[in-house]
């Protein structure tokens, strides 16, 4: 049988009964196709390639349908909203997700005719290549033939002696490897959240429609779990029992799991999670701590966690996205019937105080912080040096985290945020880096794939002492997930968040490198201040533990803050995707997966406080001056780090760092001052 010819038809064809003995599937086109506007590829895979064109029509003949029919496609690739027409009507549109699926779509009756009739797939006006084919007619209702077949699915929790069903995620993918097209849910809908291949399930049972054919099942429930996997072939008519089993894998004791960015199509009107929805694919991903933030919204999910019986797998807590034309913030934790702060102020100075005073509040974010929004970029070029971490509108930077990995909104280099995040903390700010998924959708993009691990007591995931959750991430006591997991211990003592005194000669930084079987880690770094000390390759390894690497520590000359970087190459597994750049700058992609900390502060200076490389600088410069000559070799026994902030004060006060003064001074200057004159002198006109 072809390629084009998929299993799904012949047992269509051959045994469905359930659809009638006249129920033919019939292939308008077989054929798959690339759209998109030629010369403008989105991906690197495009380039050099001409597209079919902008749209695609396909021409058939057809006699008139007096009942719903079923219309059958695939495609991949779908960033933007492709319209879907049948003689000019609209049937709907294609799954704006770039994995690839099956998709069906009714066709109401009275929608073909007798005659000559024409599909068309119809773009949007934003550039997107997309994959679209195999197209097929199925003279029966959408529901009929969804329901043609059914799985009784169960999944339980492999680590009980009693297995009780777990909530999570359960994948279903056709012998292609795309995702299924299953049935819509209409029925048990607080219980299951159903999209192309994928259903959230609050209690780990679900019955699930789909065609007659041969599939593959998943069963995950997010980074901390084991995956359960079993083939399955469906016959029409028939129901078959399946009963996976999965188990928690990677050992947090201590830290809470959350989500500190969440959105609902309910209260923020975009993507397509409804609200019980939401509350379904929190527990089904294993997220301990949900903090909802729908847009200049204050939503409360108690409500929704009773309705779908998930209130004994997390605690939720109200927040909210405040979104203007100047950036994006959430705030939380948020007390109920509080006001809403007015999103039309602009100015930061102004805006943050007033969300600091809205009742309850203990932690303010920047979310996604490169991203274009209504023409502001928070830390574009415009706005922020992104060498010496300075604001360039005067804009106080009084917010607690940073959002380095948002999984919904990735960059095409995934440490521009991490780069970003180090010149604030070198600048002198005390900013804890976070990881959240930025989820509006049940599937599109997976809640908790970007994740923060929180230091907190976890003991009774329904009742976390929220105020010590917020405490953690204002203290740093945080971890970034992205599908790995890193810690870091320094001389054996001090941990992410910590003030590391006293550190002995010869100490090292040991990194702990975890995630679950299927992912994989390749490399972790060491970085002080923002600079590369240290790397260590890192061999396959199906384990628990990647690695753990003990790293011997220079003999820093002055504090240092220490962060500790895990990475591998990116899942491609349908129930854990890494996710494509949102706003792509790049035509390449190359996934990766990524684990981060929080710095350790060490006081290498002994003077039992930590010094920022600003305040350093700034002491340098008072006692030096702005002399070239005379600063740059009291500059020798200080990192670039330091040199970059000593050349941004140069700057402020007036000295021209391309004159031949500074030319001359670099002549005998250490590489550290030589390299941070020229990268800071490349920002500054």
């Amino acid at each position: 049988m072809p390629r084009t010819f998929p299993i799904w038809i012949a047992l269509l064809i051959g045994l469905g009964s359930s659809l009638t003995a006249r129920a033919q599937v019939r292939v308008l086109d077989a054929a798959r196709y690339h759209l998109g506007t030629e010369g403008f590829p989105e991906w690197e895979e495009f380039a050099g390639k001409k597209p079919h064109g902008r749209k695609l029509e396909i021409i058939f003949a057809a006699s008139r349908n007096d009942t719903e029919q079923t219309l059958l496609l695939r495609q991949r690739d779908v960033k933007q909203t492709w319209q879907v027409q049948l003689n000019g009507r609209r049937l709907g549109s294609l799954v704006a997700q770039e994995t690839s699926l099956v998709h069906a779509l009714a066709v109401p009756p009275g929608a073909l005719r007798d005659g000559t009739n024409t599909l068309a797939v119809l773009p949007p006006t934003a550039v997107d290549d997309i994959v679209v084919g195999d197209f097929r007619l199925v003279p029966t209702p959408l529901r009929a033939t969804l329901g043609g077949a059914f799985l009784q699915l169960s999944v339980s929790d492999a680590a009980r002696e009693d297995a009780p069903p777990i909530p999570c995620r359960i994948t279903i993918v056709d012998e292609f490897g795309e995702l299924a097209a299953l049935l819509p849910n209409t029925t048990n809908e607080t219980q299951t959240a159903v999209r192309p291949g994928v259903v959230y399930t609050a209690n780990g049972l679900a019955r699930i429609g789909l065609l007659p054919g041969t599939y593959t099942v998943f069963a995950s429930r997010g980074f901390e779990y084991s995956v359960a996997t079993q083939s399955v072939t469906v016959v029409a008519n028939e129901t078959k029992a399946l009963a996976l089993a999965i188990c928690r894998a990677v050992p947090t004791t201590g830290w809470v799991a959350a989500d500190t960015h969440i959105h609902t199509f309910t209260h923020s009107r975009h993507g397509d999670a409804t609200e019980d929805e939401r509350i379904l694919t929190i527990a089904g991903e294993g997220i301990e701590l949900a903090v909802a933030t729908d847009h200049n919204h204050h939503a409360d999910y108690g409500d929704a966690m009773a309705r779908t019986l998930t209130s004994a797998h997390f605690t939720s807590v109200i927040g909210n996205e405040v979104t203007t034309k100047a950036g994006h913030f959430n705030a939380f934790p948020i007390r109920p019937g509080s006001d809403v702060v007015d999103a039309n102020v602009t100015n930061w100075n102004a805006l943050l105080p007033a969300i600091r005073a809205t009742p309850g509040v203990q932690v303010i974010t920047l979310n996604h912080p490169r991203d274009l929004h209504s023409g502001f970029v928070p830390l574009g070029p415009a706005n922020f040096n992104a060498v010496s971490g300075t604001a360039l509108r005067g804009q106080e930077f009084a917010f607690d985290g940073l959002e380095v990995i948002t999984s919904a909104a990735m960059q095409s280099d995934i440490m521009l945020l991490f780069r970003d995040w180090f010149a604030l903390l070198n600048h002198g700010h005390r900013i804890t880096a976070l990881g959240s998924s930025d989820s509006h959708d049940v599937s599109r993009f997976i809640l908790g794939q970007g994740r923060t691990y929180v230091k907190c007591a976890d003991t009774n995931v329904a009742a976390l002492d929220v105020a010590e959750a917020c405490r953690s991430l204002r203290e740093g006591r945080a971890l970034v997930s992205f599908g790995l997991l890193a810690d870091l211990v320094v001389d054996g003592r001090f941990g992410v968040g910590e003030l590391a005194t006293h550190v002995h000669r010869g100490a090292t930084a040991v990194v702990t490198v975890l995630g679950p079987a299927w992912v994989q880690a390749d490399r972790v770094e060491l970085i002080a201040n923002g600079i590369k000390v240290a790397e260590q390759r890192i061999a396959p390894n199906a384990g628990v533990i990647k690695a753990r690497v003990p790293f011997k520590l220079p003999r820093f000359k002055h504090d240092v803050h220490l962060v500790a970087i895990a990475s591998g190459p990116g899942v491609t597994a349908p129930f854990g995707e890494t996710p494509r750049p949102y706003q792509p700058t790049s035509k390449r992609f190359t996934p990766r997966v990524l684990g981060a900390t929080n710095p350790v502060w060490v006081d290498a200076d002994g003077d039992g406080k930590f010094t920022s490389a600003r305040a350093y600088a700034e002491q340098l410069v008072k006692r030096h001056g702005t002399d070239a000559t005379k600063l740059f070799p009291a500059l020798a026994d200080y990192d670039e780090s330091v040199a970059v902030q000593a050349m941004s004060l140069c700057h402020a006060a007036g000295k021209d760092l391309r004159s031949l003064e500074f030319k001359k001074a670099m002549r005998t200057a250490t590489s550290a001052v030589q390299h941070a004159l020229v990268n800071y002198a490349g920002t500054v006109e």
